[in-house]
């Protein structure tokens, strides 16, 4: 598979899209204005203690209070922030590991934390004392004495290698955790021991800040967008980095020449006064991506709908009509559409709870075929996933890390028409409103003269079909009702103006 980074930037936001064998997979949006903070490492205050829910609420200079759960704090890394008498009695409270919140934490109180959680909705951000900082080929985590390499590297033997090498590296580092990324496959101790002095040093500075600083402060900013995705993604198979900037393409062009240098060719600057997200499809997928419905080249099709508990996702046949069997007109349809279904996860950045409702197959091995498929196709997703489960009526769960805001989320506000429900009255439902309104107010307006205000649709339904509802309300107030339309009206809103 050959991968493509195109990369448009301007002041305000970047936008990244990575291409699959030419097809549009992800797309990646940061605004300078609201940059994102998963990653950052603050210096908290403790606002507020929960014992009923083992939490804690954290101030870090943010809108909204961080969210910090009992199994997410760790006591030592604490004390870094206490006097040394306080610090040596935590030391010898052995039993304050499994403490619960309330003994843990006291409103006031000092933390060191990081953001593994965007702020969602009306949620604020979710975050840990458990640090870890990623590199190239490393992630760093001072808090725990542990070792680990990436699951996606298999081979035995190299896992053996890279284990006794890191014991050895953190061994003479002094302690603190590591683990290898997929990255890491192959590479030699010198790239590691580079990675790791590299990510210390920070850890050093990060604590150095944190003794200055009072809480709540910002003692480390993750990496941009660009540099962020470069150094996780950056290998072989990336065929091309485009970027339309020229400030953005020297940045990218002098950190791809310091992780791979042998890629630097690859960074390339697009031609001045041309589209580059038209000219690659970005334009067309980004627009795709914020409609519930997506056509299928078959003639099938897939409804996405987010709510705030889940996303549903319907498939559909639609014009596809197969031509042998049912059931095979059945599992073609639902073979195409997980591999839409996937693409458009990955697309909009979807999390938390997917339901995917396939079209309801008869054998069991068409079933299974599609399990099967689906697992092939999540394989492909960087953000960890599960299916959960599948039934005979075509339900499956999927669970997917969720840090951050989805697409349409991050472009998108709820609708003040319909308040975000996606629906309104229908325009017969408020003539029945307006029917109800002024027979409760008959009384009180008897022999009066009425002006009824309301949207242009409702007016034009009052003067045709419903015709009968004006001459009803008429012989009520035994007066006569005129109707104005008024465009600035929301189709669920009337007046009714005595004269």
């Amino acid at each position: 598979m050959t991968k493509d980074i195109i990369v448009s930037s301007t002041p305000q936001e970047t936008k990244v899209a990575l291409l699959e064998n030419g097809e549009v997979s992800e797309i990646f949006i940061e605004r300078e204005a609201h940059r994102g903070i998963v990653g950052n490492i603050y210096k908290g205050r403790v606002s507020r203690v929960l014992p009923g829910m083992q939490s804690a609420f954290v101030e870090l200079g943010l809108e909204r209070d961080a969210f910090l759960y009992v199994a997410d704090v760790f006591e030592e890394l604490g004390e870094n922030l206490l006097a040394p008498e306080e610090q040596a009695a935590a030391n010898g409270d052995v039993a304050q590991r499994n403490a619960p919140i309330e003994e843990r934490l006291k409103e006031g109180q000092d933390v060191l934390v990081q953001v593994v959680k965007e702020p969602l909705g009306t949620k604020g951000a979710r975050i840990t004392s458990h640090v870890s900082l990623p590199g190239r080929y490393l992630v760093f985590m001072p808090t725990v004495e542990h070792v680990g390499v990436s699951r996606k590297i298999v081979d035995d033997e190299e896992r053996r290698r890279l284990k006794t090498m890191l014991k050895e590296i953190r061994q003479e580092r002094g302690g603190g955790g590591f683990i290898v990324r997929t990255a890491g496959f192959g590479r030699s101790r010198e790239d590691f021991e580079r990675d790791a002095r590299y990510l210390c040093r920070t850890w050093d500075e990060v604590r150095a800040v944190a003794s200055r600083e009072r809480a709540p402060a910002l003692l480390h900013q993750e990496a941009s967008l660009v540099q962020r995705l470069l150094r996780d993604i950056l290998s072989d198979e990336i065929a091309s980095i485009r970027l339309d900037n020229d400030r953005e393409f020297q940045k990218t062009l002098d950190l791809v020449t310091q992780l791979q240098p042998e890629l630097s060719p690859r960074v390339r600057l697009h031609a001045p006064g041309q589209n580059i997200l038209e000219e690659h499809g970005v334009s067309t997928e980004l627009e795709r991506a914020l409609r519930s419905k997506v056509w299928l080249a078959s003639g099938g099709y897939i409804v996405i709908n987010q709510t705030e508990a889940l996303v549903a996702i319907d498939v559909n046949t639609g014009r596809f009509v197969g031509k042998k069997r049912l059931e095979e007109t059945i599992l073609a349809a639902n073979l195409e559409a997980l591999h839409e279904i996937v693409r458009q996860i990955r697309l909009r950045d979807l999390g938390g709870i997917i339901v995917v409702d396939f079209i309801d197959m008869e054998e069991r091995k068409s079933r299974q075929r599609v399990m099967a498929a689906l697992e092939q196709e999540l394989k492909r997703d960087r953000s960890p996933s599960k299916v959960l489960s599948v039934n005979e009526f075509g339900l499956v769960i999927i669970t997917r890390k969720r840090v951050r805001q989805s697409l349409e989320r991050t472009l998108c506000q709820p609708c003040p028409y319909c308040a975000g429900s996606g629906m309104v009255k229908s325009v017969t439902t408020v003539c029945s409103e307006i029917y109800d309104e002024i027979r409760k107010l008959a009384s009180d307006m008897k022999g009066q003269s009425l002006l009824l205000r309301v949207n242009p649709d409702v007016a034009r339904a009052l003067a045709g079909d419903g015709a009968s509802v004006l001459k009803d309300l008429s012989l009520l107030v035994e007066n006569e009702i005129r109707v104005q339309g008024d465009p600035l009206l929301h189709q669920e809103q009337f007046d009714v103006v005595a004269r």
